[in-house]
C-alpha cells in the first residue's frame, strides 16, 4: 500500500544547475499522480524510474511557464511510447487553449484519450475516487488563478477480531454488518458493539501541495491532519515583503499554515534562485514547525502506514 512522494524538482521561477523547476510524483497503492510539470520533467521522470506509461493523472496548479513548460514534451513523449490508455489532466479552464494549441500543431500521433478536467471550485471538491482514495482540489492565492490538490485515503473498511467471530458466533451477514463499521443488532435484542467486535486496521494517510501561493485564513483549515504538507517557501522571512508583493509564503508562513493545519510533517520548496543554497530555510522553518525539511530535487518521502493509536512515524508495512 504505496504511498510515496518523488520530487522532480524545487525550483521557482528559474531554473538552476542544482534544481529543476517545479514537478513531482505521488505513488498511491500503486495508481501515479502527477503534480505540475515544469520544463526537464520527463528528463526527472527518466532518472527517478518512473514509468511516463502508467501516470494516469497529471495536476496542474496553474499556468504560469514554470509549472507546466515539460507538458508538450511529455505528452509527445507518452504518444511516442505508444500509450493507449486514457490521460486524466486537472488544470485551471486558462489552460484549455494552450492544451488545444499543443494538439493542433503537434498531436496527429497522439492516441490515446486525453480527459481535460477545468478547475473552477471556490472550496476543495473531490475530483477523482477510486475504492481507496480521492484527489481533491481548493483554490489557493496567487497572481493568477492556482489551485493546491489533496490526495488522501478512504476511511478503510473494518477488520473483525477474530475470537469476536468465535465469542459472538458471528455470521457472514454480521461479519459484513461490522466490517463497515456499524453494531450487529439481533432480533432478540442483542446488540454488539462495533468498537468490541471489529477495529479499523490504519489510519488514513494524507499528501497535500500548496504552490503558488500566500497565506490566507481559510487554508489550514482545508489541510485540517494532513500527514504530509508541501508548502511553498520561495522567501526566507526577511523578504516577506517581496513575498506579498508576488503572492508567495515565505519560510515562516509556510510553517504556520502548517502549524495551524495541525499537519503531521512538512516539507517546503519552490526556492527563489536568489540563493544557491538554502539550508538557511531550515532553521527558520523549525523555529514554528520542527517537523519540517527541505525538499531537494529527486528526493523521495514515503508516509507509512499507522496503526490506530500508535506515533506518528513506525510504518507497518
Amino acid at each position: 500500500m504505496n504511498f510515496t512522494l518523488k520530487v522532480l524538482g524545487t525550483a521557482s521561477a528559474l531554473p538552476t544547475t542544482e534544481r529543476y523547476p517545479s514537478a513531482q510524483v505521488l505513488d498511491v497503492h500503486g495508481r501515479l499522480f502527477m503534480i505540475d510539470c515544469g520544463e526537464g520533467a520527463q528528463m526527472r521522470l527518466r532518472r527517478a524510474g518512473v514509468s511516463f506509461l502508467k501516470i494516469e493523472h497529471i495536476c496542474l496548479s496553474h499556468i504560469h511557464g514554470d509549472h507546466i513548460f515539460g507538458i508538450f514534451g511529455l505528452l509527445s513523449t507518452m504518444a511516442m511510447l505508444g500509450r493507449s490508455s486514457k490521460l486524466n489532466i486537472y488544470a485551471p479552464e486558462s489552460f484549455r487553449p494552450t492544451l488545444d494549441f499543443f494538439m493542433a500543431r503537434f498531436g496527429e500521433g497522439i492516441l490515446f484519450e486525453i480527459n481535460f478536467v477545468p478547475l473552477e471550485m471556490s472550496v476543495p471538491e473531490v475530483l477523482y475516487a477510486n475504492r481507496n482514495v480521492e484527489l481533491l482540489a481548493f483554490p489557493l492565492n496567487h497572481r493568477v488563478e492556482t489551485f493546491g490538490f489533496m490526495l488522501r485515503e478512504k476511511m478503510p473498511q473494518h477488520n473483525v477480531h477474530k475470537d469476536a467471530i468465535a465469542e459472538y458466533g458471528l455470521t457472514l451477514t454480521e461479519i459484513g454488518t461490522l466490517k463497515r463499521g456499524e453494531d450487529v443488532v439481533r432480533d432478540d435484542g442483542t446488540v454488539i458493539r462495533n468498537e468490541e467486535a471489529a477495529y479499523v486496521p490504519y489510519v488514513p494517510r494524507s499528501y497535500a501541495y500548496c504552490s503558488d501561493t500566500a497565506p490566507f485564513p481559510e487554508l489550514s483549515v482545508w489541510l485540517r491532519g494532513v500527514s504530509l504538507l508541501y508548502h511553498e517557501a520561495t522567501f526566507p522571512s526577511s523578504m516577506e515583503e517581496m513575498a506579498e508583493k508576488t503572492f508567495h509564503s515565505t519560510t515562516l508562513q509556510a510553517a504556520r499554515t502548517a502549524l495551524e493545519a495541525g499537519a503531521e510533517r512538512l516539507i517546503v520548496g519552490h526556492y527563489s534562485s536568489r540563493f544557491p543554497s538554502v539550508d538557511f530555510y531550515l532553521d527558520e522553518i523549525r523555529s514554528v514547525f520542527p517537523s519540517a525539511e527541505l525538499a531537494h530535487d529527486m528526493d523521495t518521502f514515503e508516509i507509512p502506514l499507522r496503526r490506530y493509536g500508535a506515533a506518528a512515524g513506525p510504518t507497518y508495512e
